[in-house]
């Protein structure tokens, strides 16, 4: 029965979820369960894609995300794919009115990691990660309003400033990586080599900045979204308070984490904050 593969199809997007990413899979869990396998079908989605340009090093990464695109738009077309993380997407991108342009800015950054390795201007910075990072915001946005327009339209920019903060964590916490294996260099200005205090609070200044603005939009979230969303929140600003506090030429030479512990404790505050209604 195809209703059994699709259910398999999103059980096989909330394993990529729990695998790849401990944190994010905890806070889908915060979600209402109606639209959890939505999320975690995004998240499959953009996580394959992702791996295909950042790690699949032996493989012709090129032929793969082409052909990663091309069973996509085979599934758009058909209803159903044999890749179960494509079939589970595409069902959510109907069911929710995602639209094409946002499919389509993502893969164009994913396909600009294969090919450039440096962002000279605050233009080319920003066109990245409105791609790799906000449009992903603005599809789970897309589900958490239940595809409703007027409401999506009132939240779309505080959802792409939540996107654009997630990602530029990501990118200073992953800065080693991304210097010494990825040979990439996002932020704009910034000399890898040479990774200073001055450059790591200019970039915090900006990432906070992006953080006020989305918690505007976090309190205007339905009930079904709120809480995942603050959680997840939480988690990421907690994550910049440690880069915040750890020396710039540490946060060059290793990758900085939050202990499951700690994790722990930061859903607990969530949970409580949450049920006092204090977001």
């Amino acid at each position: 029965m195809k209703s059994l593969f699709d259910a398999v199809s999103f059980k096989c997007s909330k394993l990529v979820t729990k695998s790849y990413s401990s944190s994010f899979s905890l806070a889908v869990k915060m979600l209402s369960p109606s639209i959890r396998d939505a999320i975690y079908s995004i998240y499959g989605f953009v996580r394959f894609a992702d791996e295909i340009v950042d790690s699949f090093h032996d493989y012709e990464k090129e032929y793969l995300i082409d052909d990663f695109e091309k069973e996509y738009y085979k599934a758009m077309e058909l209803g159903i794919s044999l890749n179960p993380i494509l079939n589970s997407f595409q069902h959510t991108v109907k069911e929710y009115n995602i639209t094409d342009d946002l499919v389509q800015a993502f893969l164009k950054s994913m396909k600009l990691d294969l090919i450039k390795s440096t962002y000279n201007t605050q233009e080319e910075y920003a066109d990245y990660i409105y791609g790799s990072a906000d449009v992903v915001g603005l599809m789970c946005l897309k589900v958490f309003v239940s595809g409703k327009e007027h409401k999506y339209e009132q939240l779309k920019d505080e959802a792409m400033r939540l996107g654009s903060a997630f990602q530029k964590v990501n990118f200073l916490r992953d800065l080693k990586d991304d210097n010494t294996i990825l040979n990439r260099t996002y932020f704009p200005g910034v000399n890898l080599n040479n990774f200073n205090e001055d450059s790591k609070e200019q970039i915090i200044k900006e990432i906070e900045e992006d953080f006020r603005i989305a918690y505007q939009g976090i309190v205007k979230l339905p009930i079904e979204a709120k809480f995942g969303v603050y959680t997840a929140y939480v988690y990421y600003r907690k994550l910049l308070k440690k880069l915040k506090n750890t020396p710039s030429h540490k946060i060059g030479n290793a990758r900085i984490r939050v202990s499951n512990y700690t994790k722990a404790g930061l859903l607990a505050q969530s949970f409580v904050t949450y049920k006092l209604k204090l977001v």
